[in-house]
């Protein structure tokens, strides 16, 4: 798997940039908008198959699984939600849970407490208020006891088809790294990100920014020297330039290892998560935090 690169990927790697030199003068609006929708062209040939790397089968699924992704991996999250989704099909099972066999249930995610209260309270909520049904409206999702824009915007995006930018961690430092945004606050990286692009474009961006976060340009390691969009880099330089160390940090069918989803989409490339009995530890030498939460 780690040979397979797209045409952008070989295009880019015959002109390996020695290092960006920094403008004179400011980039323009005009010249980001530009380079920021190059790149986004660029990582759809990279990544033609993103996709959420949450397993699930209807919005009430994506909605849980999203709330469990805090603090932890996608991978974590799908290898524990077979069995929680066997207990507790639905939301009016869910919010009939006993406390503390929810919490078995859920312990390998962490923070396995707090996040248990919360699929209680958004399920009791769903239950009583939304007719056991998740809805489809930003607004409405962010009154669930911890759902924030971020994990609501994850099922608009995935569930209901309605764009959305999902600021998790990787999305807010890969945009920082690219200067689309100089800001912290997620609600402000993604009103300045979504100014750059078409709303049609907002969820796909999401997928694509962050599997290349999880893949390629990592937090504390980047593979700068097997990066297919280093010449529209400004932070190129930061990572690894060598492109056969770079290539030996890539990362889940990048790098020849298995994927976070158990069940992914048909056209992914890679293979499939083990469960969590068999999952093999040395799959993915250091899984990247999960996608989103509150």
């Amino acid at each position: 798997m780690g040979e397979q690169v797209s045409n952008a990927a070989k295009k880019n790697a015959q002109k390996r940039p020695k290092g960006i030199k920094k403008a004179s003068a400011p980039e323009s609006r005009t010249a980001l908008v530009r380079r920021a929708r190059r790149i986004n062209r660029e990582l759809a040939e990279v990544y033609p198959y993103a996709h959420p790397e949450l397993d699930f089968r209807n919005p009430f699924e994506l909605l849980v699984a999203t709330v469990l992704s805090a603090q932890t991996t996608d991978l974590r999250v799908n290898q524990t939600t077979p069995a929680l989704f066997a207990k507790y099909p639905t939301p009016e099972d869910l919010a009939a849970a006993v406390p503390e066999e929810l919490e078995e249930v859920i312990r390998p995610t962490g923070f396995f407490r707090a996040k248990a209260r919360s699929l209680i309270g958004l399920s009791t909520a769903l239950r009583d208020d939304f007719g056991g049904e998740v809805p489809g409206r930003l607004a409405d999702l962010v009154t669930l006891p911890g759902v924030g824009r971020k994990t609501a915007n994850v099922v608009l995006g995935n569930a209901f088809g309605v764009p959305g930018v999902t600021v998790d961690t990787h999305f807010g430092r890969l945009v920082r790294r690219w200067k689309w945004t100089a800001e912290e606050d997620p609600e402000k990286v993604e009103a300045e990100v979504c100014a750059l692009f078409p709303k049609s474009d907002w969820t796909m961006l999401s997928h694509r920014v962050i599997f290349h976060g999880r893949r390629i340009c990592h937090a504390r390691k980047p593979a700068c020297g097997a990066c297919p969009i280093a010449p529209l880099c400004p932070a190129y330089g930061e990572g690894e330039t060598d492109p056969e160390k770079a290539k030996k940090l890539l990362k889940y069918e990048k790098g020849g290892y298995p994927g976070q989803r158990l069940a992914p989409p048909p056209d992914y490339p890679g293979r499939p998560a083990a469960p969590l009995a068999t999952a093999d530890p040395e799959g993915d030498p250091g899984a990247a935090a999960g996608t989103t939460g509150a």
